[in-house]
């Protein structure tokens, strides 16, 4: 990608830090303190024990494709260079995160497939986090 076209984030004090990170080239996801289980989307408090004693830490940024999906056609300003993979990436800690597949044919990409997180620079002040195959 050369220009960013897409639309962006809206950034809000419960993302701040994802978004700060991803402009530091770091995938952070959250992390309970009291239970440990990880999570992602950015939450004020842990989805499994409702505690809000959340921490923010960086992920592998590795993972592999849980399942996707091939766009060919999308009359939606910023999306309409298809074909391009929307994918459901489960990273290594569990957590699973949409996000394109990129650096690789469309029409290669297979569930399972291992993947590693690539940031993208939309503007100045957001970076976004995609994934690549591995390797």
């Amino acid at each position: 990608m050369t220009e960013w076209k897409r639309p962006l984030p809206t950034i809000t004090g419960e993302t701040m830090p994802y978004w700060e990170g991803c402009r530091r080239g770091e995938l952070l996801i959250q992390r309970c303190q009291d239970c440990h289980e990880y999570q992602f989307y950015p939450r004020g408090i842990c989805a499994n024990c409702f505690t809000g004693k959340i921490k923010w830490v960086k992920a592998s940024g590795k993972g592999a494709v849980w399942t996707f999906t091939v766009t060919r056609q999308n009359r939606t300003p910023g999306f309409d260079t298809g074909p391009y993979v929307l994918a459901l990436v489960e990273l290594e800690e569990g957590v699973k995160m949409f996000s394109n597949i990129v650096e690789c044919d469309p029409f290669e990409v297979r569930i399972g497939m291992p993947v590693e997180v690539t940031f993208v620079k939309a503007n100045s002040q957001v970076t976004t986090p995609f994934f690549r195959p591995a390797g």
